[in-house]
């Protein structure tokens, strides 16, 4: 069965880092674009950063110089490092390839920036 489980979120004060994880089974992690996603309450869901199997990035504009996305085929795993954080990115954070599969969407993993 595929599925992806996000972990690592927390509370942390403004300017703090964490780092996120993005755990998949199954053996579609290494061929596909995969992407955070993060939904603040309130709000609608939106896209965060993306990376292609060969290690390309793009990143949405208010996290650019402060979010890092990586992966490791090897251990069908993807990560998030967000630096200096900000209150503005208090959300659950989500992870699913790009463009995204409904069948995918996990749990999440709440982030909280606050001081």
């Amino acid at each position: 069965q595929v599925q992806l489980v996000e972990s690592g979120g927390g509370l942390v004060q403004p300017g703090g880092s964490l780092s996120l994880s993005c755990a998949a089974s199954g053996n579609f992690f290494r061929v596909n674009t995969m992407a955070w996603f993060r939904q603040a309450p309130g709000k609608q869901r939106e896209w965060v950063a993306t990376i292609t199997p060969a290690g390309s990035t793009n990143y949405v504009d208010s996290v650019k110089g402060r979010f890092t996305i990586s992966r490791d085929n090897d251990k069908n795993t993807m990560y998030l490092q967000m630096n200096n954080l900000k209150p503005e990115d208090t959300a659950v954070y989500y992870c699913n390839i790009k463009p995204p599969l409904s069948s995918l969407w996990g749990q999440g993993t709440q982030v909280t920036v606050s001081s």
